[in-house]
């Protein structure tokens, strides 16, 4: 039995921090071994728990996944709204701040990474992603082209579509999550902010250089 690194086993813990235990475990064994090799054996092991204590949080494997899936939604969620949210930020300032929760080493690292895309590449967990996250995605969108929409009035940018950038930025966001799990040794978190705002200094050129808002 092997222990998940950072993870302290405690037999006084709470509910909830036992059900976060499992998850970060859960997280791991994707990681290390995909959805398809990730048993509730193989998380329990990495947590340092007994399987009787994650069959009574979560009855069977799919239902682990799927709470696996929303706190690793849940996570990005509060990220970006924790800055993007506040009163006293600029439009661009905001949609800075989605880029930047993005890929923040805390959500955009190849252990979590390889868990988002351990459920879009399975075609059996996809309707679990879209049932968790969808909602979520929708509502990230609809706040980027909202920013998009108010840099358009203040700058006289005419010829912007702010559902367009919206929408790019989200496949950027995903093709660049990709680049940095597959080749990290090219691809880096810093330098794909970087590739965002250049291609938002094109769009957006009063309000971001290619070394972020101005």
């Amino acid at each position: 039995m092997y222990i998940n690194e950072g993870v302290k086993v405690r037999r006084t813990a709470s509910s909830e921090e036992r059900k976060k235990q499992l998850i970060e475990a859960a997280i791991t064994s994707i990681s290390r071994n995909g959805i398809t090799g990730t048993t509730l054996t193989e998380v329990t092991g990495i947590a340092g728990l007994s399987l009787g204590l994650v069959n009574f949080h979560f009855k069977t494997k799919d239902a682990l996944l799927v709470e696996t899936l929303a706190h690793l939604a849940g996570e990005l969620r509060d990220r970006w709204l924790e800055t993007a949210g506040r009163s006293d930020l600029e439009p661009h300032q905001k949609l800075a701040a989605i880029i930047s929760s993005h890929f923040d080493g805390s959500i955009s690292n190849r252990r979590k990474l390889a868990v988002w895309f351990a459920f879009f590449g399975e075609t059996k967990q996809r309707k679990s992603y879209r049932e968790c996250t969808a909602a979520l995605d929708m509502e990230r969108l609809d706040a980027e082209t909202d920013l998009c929409r108010a840099l358009i009035a203040q700058g006289g940018y005419d010829h912007v579509n702010p559902q367009g950038v919206g929408e790019a930025l989200e496949a950027l966001f995903d093709g660049f999550w990709l680049n940095i799990l597959m080749y990290p040794a090219r691809f880096s978190n810093d330098a794909a902010k970087a590739q965002i705002y250049t291609y938002l200094a094109g769009q957006f050129p009063r309000h971001f250089t290619a070394a972020g808002p101005r």
